[in-house]
């Protein structure tokens, strides 16, 4: 993997991060408000699993891997 390609992938990984953070704090503000909405909460928890599993992925592609 090229430099440009890593830098490319951390870049990504941090926005990534960030709005997982965000997903987060929103989910969290929408819950504390009485009533809330079950289907937009839940879009965003769908939303929310799929960053993380792209994080994953990216972490995946950055650790080079380990012959135990």
């Amino acid at each position: 993997m090229g430099q440009a390609d890593e830098a490319s992938l951390r870049s990504e990984l941090a926005s990534l991060r960030e709005e997982h953070r965000d997903l987060d704090s929103a989910i969290n503000a929408i819950e504390e408000t009485r009533p809330f909405e079950r289907l937009q909460i839940q879009r965003l928890k769908k939303r929310k699993l799929f960053i993380k599993d792209r994080i994953s992925h990216l972490e995946d592609q950055l650790t080079p891997d380990i012959i135990a």
